[in-house]
């Protein structure tokens, strides 16, 4: 099968190597070439991490990469593509053009799906001349170690489409959750509930956050705590989901002040080297202090 992957950022790319490992050839397409040269830069450290914890042998990695092209070309990604997934950053808007984009450059059997973690399918799918080609794929972050994918049904979204969607995930070695298309669908309104709450009790003092993220993963056996998790995320993405999801579903979602002033700030996590941890090379070396006197 052949799959175009349009934006190579952390979504991407992790799309367009798991793609590739199941055998599809992949085309991963990014509107600055720099950006796609470092997501197939960011496919080959992850494969090379893999070769050397042998979970990956050098021959699939080197089959991997082979299945794998980069392009700033619209017309090059989806021409001949039976599969089209956008992971563009979480705006309808853009999303929506995208969509179209695709629809006009694709086959007209290939199937349009989107990445999104909790904008309506429905409604990204709705500038469609036939929106029924349209599903949601939502996969989670380290797309390649990470293990769900769900499978978010548009009101429009036809039957044969949603037994394709299921045929893929499991294709590409991943367990499938189906959802209705509803605000924050299953994962993204479970999660966010959870880290907003966790950010609530740091704003109240009740720890701090290392004991948070300790008493999920240590009481819970949560492999990672909501604190750190949000810090992964991107703390500006989760604001975006938390005021949608406060617009769809009403106060119970309200963004925590405390959260309000780290992206103000620019300490959207691990991405900018501070949330509320403090990160060096990927790793967490200690926490923030915005919150201390709180306790």
């Amino acid at each position: 099968m052949n799959v175009g992957v349009l934006g190579a950022g952390t979504m991407g790319h992790g799309i367009a190597q798991v793609s590739a490992m199941a055998g599809h050839e992949v085309v991963l397409r990014d509107v600055e070439s720099e950006i796609v040269e470092d997501g197939l830069a960011a496919i080959e450290s992850n494969l090379q991490g893999g070769v050397d914890r042998d979970k990956v042998t050098p021959e699939q990695k080197e089959a991997t990469l082979e299945r794998i092209t980069g392009t700033t070309d619209l017309e090059s990604a989806v021409g001949d593509a039976d599969l089209v997934v956008e992971a563009v950053p979480e705006d309808v808007d853009l999303k929506q053009s995208v969509f179209e984009e695709a629809e006009d450059a694709a086959p007209a059997d290939c199937v349009i799906a989107t990445n999104t973690s909790s904008l309506s399918v429905t409604e990204i799918a709705s500038v469609l001349e036939d929106p029924s080609r349209s599903v949601g794929l939502h996969f989670f972050n380290p797309v390649h170690i990470m293990d769900l994918v769900e499978v978010v049904v548009g009101e429009s979204t036809d039957g044969e489409i949603v037994e394709f969607a299921h045929d893929y995930v499991e294709g590409i070695e991943k367990s499938v959750v189906e959802v209705r298309d509803s605000a924050g669908f299953a994962s993204s309104r479970l999660g966010v509930s959870l880290g907003v709450e966790a950010i609530r009790m740091l704003e109240e003092g009740v720890a701090a956050p290392r004991d948070v993220d300790r008493a999920m993963e240590l009481g819970y056996n949560h492999p990672m705590g909501p604190i750190e998790l949000g810090d992964i995320v991107g703390l500006d993405v989760r604001l975006d989901i938390l005021e949608y999801l406060r617009e769809e579903l009403g106060e119970r979602f309200r963004p925590p002040q405390l959260l309000r002033q780290k992206v103000r700030a620019d300490k959207l996590g691990k991405k900018t080297g501070e949330g509320f941890y403090v990160w060096e090379d990927g790793e967490i070396v200690g926490t923030s202090d915005d919150w201390e006197g709180r306790l």
